[in-house]
């Protein structure tokens, strides 16, 4: 993976990307890149990032046998452990 080094950076705009990085939970570099994808007009919006997502998973092939399986006694067994 490349690395980018940025000297002489503003220390006002370290504190806005490092507050915007708490708040979205998200460390310094990865707030970042996003910044700079959002700035070159190539970033996915969440919305959009989740239904490409919800797109892929129903396109997966569950086989039948996995999709009989009663989960909620699963949990409840493991719950009453």
């Amino acid at each position: 993976m490349p690395l980018l080094q940025v000297r002489d950076f503003p220390p006002e705009i370290y504190e806005v990307i490092s507050h915007e990085a708490k708040r979205e939970n998200r460390t310094i570099a990865q707030q970042t890149v996003v910044l700079i994808k959002r700035g070159l007009g190539s970033e996915v919006s969440n919305q959009e990032r989740r239904r490409i997502l919800l797109d892929e998973m129903k396109k997966r092939d569950i086989p039948e046998e996995v999709k009989k399986i009663d989960h909620v006694k699963w949990i409840r067994e493991d719950r009453d452990r």
